[in-house]
């Protein structure tokens, strides 16, 4: 039976994250401090004293995931023996690190430098998201194929549970017209803008010249990326995954479907939150899923 590890993204912050693993553990307090220098701002403050709305600028979410995501994999330890990889769209960058692929400062740079590059998208043309719930995918893509303006299929989560993404207006009337279709719910998500949609192409820019500018390794295992969903050893592969990430689908639901039949039997959360645990329960009852917590704080 294989062991599978899961990271996190955007979503999964709360108030006061990671402080119990900094005061717990001696090495994660040098991980906060690296951090700390690498942004040049202090983001240990604010991911233990920062408020719900300080968590969620897009530029603060970004690195406050991957720094407890890493600390996470840092308070494992030894135990930390895994077979494969997988990560949800900025998640993705914890499981290279946590793969010995990138190392904890390049991932750190580059998740900056995308969450930067994200949030200037976002503000150069107002935009959204929204979760579609109990209509089948191909109606989901059919109906925002026919909507006028940018609308498109940016998160395959689960089962009856796809995320949609796009301009306001076109966001809102796909809405309307997946309900008129049976969707349970058609709901508008509380984000910056429309990720993995083409509004993100200009962040796709920004972030091609960090990752191209950056030493990618082996992994240590298998990584199953977001763009293809497939399992890959080849840096060059993955770097142009991670690239092309941003613009295109999370092929999340489809990603652990392959890992199971690839022989994953355990899937472990690393990271804020357990939205990842809760997908896992939607997609295969049948494998282990289970939230790593090695203190106490949510």
């Amino acid at each position: 039976m294989k062991q599978a590890y899961l990271f996190p993204g955007q979503g999964a912050q709360y108030p006061g994250m990671g402080k119990k693993l900094h005061e717990q553990f001696s090495s994660i307090k040098t991980l906060f401090e690296q951090a700390n220098d690498i942004l040049n701002f202090d983001i240990t403050k604010i991911m233990f004293e920062g408020s719900a709305d300080d968590l969620k600028q897009t530029k603060v979410t970004q690195p406050a995931i991957f720094i407890y995501s890493i600390a996470m994999v840092e308070a494992m330890g030894p135990a930390f023996q895994p077979h494969m990889l997988a990560g949800h769209s900025l998640g993705e960058f914890s499981a290279l690190v946590a793969a010995k692929a990138l190392s904890f400062n390049d991932g750190l740079t580059i998740v900056s430098a995308r969450a930067n590059a994200m949030q200037q998208a976002c503000e150069a043309k107002p935009s959204t998201m929204a979760a579609v719930l109990s209509l089948e995918n191909n109606m989901v893509e059919q109906i925002c194929e026919q909507t006028p303006g940018i609308v498109v299929a940016a998160n395959y989560n689960c089962p009856g549970q796809l995320v949609i993404s796009g301009e306001i207006e076109a966001v809102e009337k796909a809405c309307e017209s997946l309900k008129e279709a049976g969707a349970k719910r058609a709901l508008i998500l509380p984000v910056g803008g429309a990720f993995h949609s083409p509004l993100m192409e200009s962040a796709k820019v920004s972030l091609t010249t960090a990752i191209e500018n950056t030493k990618i390794q082996q992994p240590v295992c298998q990584i199953y990326q977001n763009y293809t969903a497939l399992s890959t050893l080849e840096p060059e592969t993955i770097k142009s995954n991670l690239i092309n990430q941003l613009t295109a689908p999370v092929l999340w639901m489809q990603s652990i479907e392959q890992m199971i039949k690839d022989g994953a039997g355990t899937f472990t959360e690393m990271g804020p939150g357990k939205v990842l645990t809760g997908l896992m329960r939607k997609i295969d009852r049948t494998v282990e899923a289970v939230k790593y917590n090695p203190v106490a704080d949510k």
